[in-house]
C-alpha cells in the first residue's frame, strides 16, 4: 500500500534537496566569512579522512556518493592545496590511498567549528524531539533504498 502522503509539487526529494542546498551554501558562506579557502564538496572529502586517514578513491567515492571522476578532480584539487597526498597503495600498486597532510589536520578544528554553527543556525527553532524524528525518518528511508 502506498505511503506517499505529499501533494504534486511537494515531491520528498525536492523538499530534502532544498535543506540540503540551503545548508552547503551556508556553509560555504560561512567557510568564506572564517577565511577557509576550500569547497564544501572539498571539505566532505576531509572530513572522510579525518574520520579514516588513509583511505581509497573507491572508498571515498562510496563516503561521499560521488562518482570516480568527481572524487578524481576533488582530490586533485586538494593536492594542489596541499591538504591530501595520494600514496599507492602497498598490496595493489594500481590503487591509490590517500592520506592528509598536516595542513588538512590543521584545518579540521576550525571548519567543524563552522560546521557546527552552520547546523545550529539551520536547525534554529527545531525542538530536538522533532530533530530525532526527522533523523530516525531519513534513516528508515535510507535504509529501505540502499
Amino acid at each position: 500500500m502506498p505511503n506517499n502522503q505529499f501533494k504534486r509539487g511537494e515531491l520528498y526529494s525536492f523538499m530534502t534537496g532544498k535543506a540540503s542546498t540551503a545548508i552547503a551554501r551556508r556553509l560555504q558562506k560561512n567557510f568564506k566569512q572564517s577565511g577557509i579557502e576550500i569547497t564544501v564538496e572539498q571539505w566532505s572529502v576531509l572530513y572522510h579522512l579525518w574520520k579514516q586517514d588513509g583511505m581509497s578513491q573507491q572508498e571515498l567515492c562510496n563516503a561521499t556518493f560521488r562518482d570516480k571522476p568527481s572524487i578524481t578532480r576533488l582530490v586533485d584539487n586538494l593536492e594542489k592545496l596541499k591538504l591530501v597526498k595520494r600514496v599507492a597503495s602497498k598490496d595493489d600498486r594500481r590503487m591509490n590511498m590517500i592520506y592528509l597532510t598536516e595542513e588538512a589536520l590543521k584545518l579540521e578544528t576550525q571548519t567543524m567549528e563552522v560546521a557546527n554553527i552552520t547546523l545550529n543556525e539551520a536547525l534554529e527553532g527545531v525542538s530536538t524531539e522533532n530533530i530525532a524524528i526527522c533523523k530516525e525518518v531519513l534513516q528508515l528511508v535510507y535504509d529501505n533504498l540502499k
